[in-house]
């Protein structure tokens, strides 16, 4: 039994307003070439198959391509919703989908039924509110240990029953490392989980964090296709390909455009030859410089033109420790003060008109209102 361990496709998210939807779609790609050059059994998808719950037209027709594709690759999909998801829309279809090799578990009551492929049981848990489980559970508590432990037991009464069980479950494992792309899941109770809770089980491809990790021999998060914030930078982002029984290898997967942290003072970076590597990256980059530089973004896109984020930390820049008055002073000279404040030198003349031209069409527009 061969599986390819997926999780997390956020389809339909952006980075930093730049689509992500071209690279997502030649992660499809590279899945159905997977499928077929590994003679792939199960697809796995654990959780945020979508960004958001009312995702864009366009993703749902790529998530339609996508499942018949890899269906018609032959390999059995199992998919669970996660907390991005909406369970309710992502389950519409899923008893005709069923009958097609497409397994879509989204409803708590079916983490402990099970889709039987060849004698493996694949058990799809999706991502359980607890609040929503608490009292029809009779759980302990309001926490996620409690809903997954509850669900976990329901696994390994069902699971004796077959050649081998696969989990598949998107939460926080405690130990875990998270970047700044995952949507917290504390509202509701205690985020993390023991990894303990998926004992007894032969393998359990986890979603939520974005970044790939080998909790146990047995318990991974195989992460995002593609990089979704900046903390990402460096990661190598693919799925597992799990052989039951035997080995577990990553699968990387293609990078349409890389992510990169540059940091220093503007002439260096403009400057540098080592800095023409990042000229295609997707960049967050940090000016040191203890004077703000004019017109920064402009002259960094002239050389980096991916160049998304941009923040300033001064070295050696002086602070004023006098607090600045602003009540009862003129608009313009709060904002020109501000400029040479963050600056460290005043508004050259087409500048200071431009922000008084600002201030009098917003006091206009008050006026009117």
């Amino acid at each position: 039994m061969r599986i390819l361990h997926t999780s997390d496709w956020h389809l339909g998210r952006s980075f930093h307003r730049e689509s992500l939807l071209a690279g997502q779609a030649a992660f499809v790609d590279h899945l159905v070439e997977t499928v077929r050059a590994e003679r792939v059994d199960v697809v796995t998808v654990s959780g945020d198959v979508y960004d958001r719950a009312l995702p864009p037209v366009d993703a749902v027709t790529l998530l339609d391509e996508a499942l018949a594709r890899l269906r018609a690759a032959g390999a059995r999909v199992v998919l669970i919703s996660g907390n991005h998801d909406s369970a309710l829309r992502l389950r519409f279809g899923s008893a005709l989908f069923e009958a097609a090799g497409v397994h879509v578990r989204t409803s708590p009551d079916q983490a402990w039924e099970p889709v039987v492929v060849e004698g493996v049981a694949f058990y799809g848990i999706p991502y359980l509110e607890p609040e929503l489980v608490r009292a029809a559970w009779e759980l302990p508590d309001r926490s996620h240990t409690a809903a997954l432990s509850y669900a976990m037991e329901r696994v390994r009464a069902d699971a004796g029953r077959h050649r081998a069980a696969v989990v598949l479950s998107h939460c926080f494992v405690t130990g875990g490392q998270a970047s700044d792309s995952e949507r917290d899941i504390s509202v509701g109770g205690v985020a993390h989980v023991p990894l303990q809770v998926f004992d007894g089980v032969d393998y359990v491809a986890l979603g939520h964090l974005h970044g790939r990790q080998r909790m146990s021999a047995t318990v991974r998060y195989s992460g995002s296709p593609l990089a979704y914030s900046f903390s990402e930078a460096g990661q190598v982002k693919g799925s597992w390909l799990v052989t039951l029984g035997g080995e577990t290898e990553f699968v990387p997967a293609p990078v349409p455009r890389p992510v990169a942290r540059l940091r220093g003072d503007l002439d260096d970076l403009l400057t540098r030859p080592a800095h023409a590597a990042y000229e295609d990256h997707w960049l967050q980059i940090t000016l040191t410089d203890a004077v703000r530089p004019r017109s920064a973004m402009e002259r960094l896109r002239a050389r980096f033109p991916h160049t998304l984020a941009l923040s300033f930390d001064p070295v050696g820049a002086v602070a004023d420790a006098r607090p600045a008055r602003v009540s009862g002073r003129p608009e313009a000279e709060v904002a020109l003060d501000f400029v040479r404040e963050v600056r460290g030198e005043p508004a050259v003349p087409e500048e200071e008109s431009l922000l008084r031209q600002a201030i009098e069409m917003s006091r206009v527009k008050e006026t009117m209102a």
